[in-house]
């Protein structure tokens, strides 16, 4: 992991996980552009998403994951997250079995149940990558399937901005850590996963003409997704 204070150009003030979801879910879903995970989980080769019978969404949020899950014949669907007001947004959506509220490091669940493990724009917020990785192997069937999107590191150092949100007195960040392509296939390595595909995405067309103000980052990477497999 890279100190993200290295690179922070915003100074905005910080707040832990649990309170920053809180403060954004009224503007949440307005916010987060598909662009960021869910067009990037489209273009993966390997998951054959109505094969997953049953899938566990870590960081589930308001739903968002788990609706586009569903919408592409993934059977039942659980969803973890740390945050009540997130989970009161993904209940009314109505697209999970189950909600429980749990750390992504140890979710209570029970061990093998699971085809599918699906985990969202959350590493970046996590200073240590392998309790996820090793929780999630606990959680999947062998063969079944990890899959990870994120904010790809190299955008996070670039573009120098925390995740973050526009509070009632400014923008409100909330606490963000940059952890390498490295950093990823060594706590998924350690946690006994296969690396199955990975693609990372850049600053094309698609993104400019939502942010134009991005334009000076074109060509940069900025979603990363990995695809692991349990043997």
């Amino acid at each position: 992991m890279v100190d993200f204070a290295l690179f922070d150009t915003r100074g905005y003030p910080t707040v832990d996980v649990r309170t920053g979801y809180a403060g954004w879910v009224d503007s949440y879903e307005q916010t987060v552009q598909d662009a960021m995970d869910v067009d990037v989980l489209a273009r993966l080769a390997v998951p054959v998403w109505p094969d997953a019978r049953t899938a566990v969404d870590l960081g589930c949020g308001t739903g968002r994951t788990g609706a586009w899950l569903r919408d592409r014949g993934v059977g039942a669907i659980d969803g973890v997250d740390l945050t009540p007001e997130m989970l009161h947004r993904a209940r009314d959506r109505g697209a999970h079995r189950s909600l429980t509220e749990a750390d992504l490091a140890a979710t209570g669940l029970p061990a093998a149940a699971y085809d599918l493990a699906a985990c969202s724009l959350v590493d970046e917020h996590l200073a240590d990558l392998a309790p996820l990785y090793r929780e999630a192997h606990r959680l999947v069937r062998p063969g079944g399937l990890l899959v990870l999107v994120g904010l790809h590191p190299a955008f996070i150092m670039s573009a120098g901005m925390p995740t973050h949100y526009d509070g009632p007195d400014g923008p409100v960040a909330i606490t963000t850590h940059v952890h390498l392509v490295s950093d990823h296939l060594t706590a998924g390595l350690a946690a006994n996963w296969q690396l199955a595909e990975m693609r990372e995405q850049t600053v094309g067309d698609e993104w400019i003409a939502l942010k134009p103000k991005w334009s000076r980052h074109r060509g940069q990477p900025v979603s990363a997704a990995y695809v692991w497999r349990k043997v």
